[in-house]
């Protein structure tokens, strides 16, 4: 089993050489393998993979809904994120921030689980869905996303 930063360095590494499929293992790995409240968000994330695969074999239909598939569960688990920071500060009584610190816990903590953009893989995912049910080819390599929000991108 891998630690969740080199899970997510490996899987970036194979989605940049044109590799979905096999970035989608990387994330079933860690999903199947890991702790089970982790599940969702590697979940989410090899559903994005293998939406991609899809899409780069001229699966419209597979491609999109798993693209959107992956986007749904992520973006339920941003909406489960911020919900939790909410009640976390209104419980102590202030502003509400992030539930855990960026780049460490599970898919609950915070915005930036192991610093994996979560929020720009969604407009992503949604994105390409649309493209590829539009019947816009589509080049694995070329659509690679960026798992990490980039510097200066936020």
């Amino acid at each position: 089993m891998r630690a969740p930063a080199e899970t997510v360095a490996q899987a970036q590494l194979l989605l940049d050489a044109g590799m979905p499929f096999h970035a989608h293992e990387v994330f079933e790995d860690a999903w199947k393998s890991g702790p089970s409240e982790q599940a969702p968000l590697w979940r989410g994330l090899a559903q994005l993979a293998v939406g991609l695969t899809h899409a780069a074999r001229g699966n419209a239909v597979g491609g999109a809904r798993l693209l959107r598939r992956g986007a749904d569960a992520l973006a339920e688990l941003e909406a489960e994120a911020e919900g939790g920071a909410a009640r976390a500060g209104a419980e102590a009584g202030g502003a509400a921030g992030p539930a855990g610190p960026t780049g460490a816990g599970g898919a609950g903590a915070g915005h930036a689980p192991y610093g994996i953009d979560v929020p720009g893989l969604v407009r992503w995912a949604r994105e390409l869905a649309g493209r590829v049910e539009a019947g816009q080819a589509v080049d694995a390599a070329a659509e690679a996303p960026h798992l990490a929000a980039r510097p200066g991108s936020a």
